[in-house]
């Protein structure tokens, strides 16, 4: 299900904000995370490689074609699953670039800058 930038907390566009890693990159096309501000609460934000497809697709087609239009025009696309922010992104694992590209496009998307934005990157495929 979609997820519109304006229904996210508006500290998302006006704090400091960091987004940590619940799990290391190696873990695949999923990797689970937090946003998170000083003062603030925190909102469950994953990330989700949509072009995995073994051994069964992660995304349907409607969804990996918003994902990649999106991401073409300079944008990401914002969905829920199962309650959870989760960022679409084109392909099938994620680099630390792939990472922060991302969460600069989020950044974007509530009316932050970059700079205002941080991240927090765990190696491995689990978190200690």
């Amino acid at each position: 299900m979609p997820v519109d930038p304006f229904d996210l907390p508006e500290w998302l566009g006006e704090s400091d904000v960091e987004w940590t890693a619940e799990g290391g990159l190696r873990t695949g096309h999923y990797v689970p995370g937090t946003l998170s501000a000083e003062g603030h609460g925190h909102v469950a934000c994953d990330l989700l490689a949509i072009d995995e497809a073994w051994p069964a697709p992660v995304a349907d087609d409607q969804v990996r074609h918003d994902a990649h239009q999106a991401w073409r025009h300079g944008q990401v696309l914002l969905v829920e699953v199962g309650e959870r922010l989760t960022l679409a992104v084109p392909g099938t694992r994620f680099t630390a670039d792939l990472v922060l590209d991302a969460m600069a496009r989020l950044a974007k998307a509530v009316g932050a800058s970059a700079d205002h934005y941080s991240v927090r990157l765990r190696i491995g495929t689990t978190k200690p």
